[in-house]
């Protein structure tokens, strides 16, 4: 169990780099907004933040 939780840690924290590279301080609150959505079960906050990396990774 030990194991998957350190696998775990480190894709998220390899997620939020690559987001953080990708788009910038706007990703990082999209995905803060996304991962605190989904663990309070609150599902404006978790749109919210879906449609915002959603919007980010749409090409201009």
């Amino acid at each position: 169990m030990p194991i998957a939780e350190i696998g775990l840690a480190i894709l998220s924290m390899g997620a939020e780099q690559l987001v953080q590279w990708r788009y910038g301080p706007v990703g990082i609150v999209a995905l803060l907004l996304l991962g605190l959505g989904l663990k309070a079960r609150n599902s404006t906050c978790a749109s919210v933040g879906a449609v915002m990396l959603l919007l980010l990774m749409i090409p201009s």
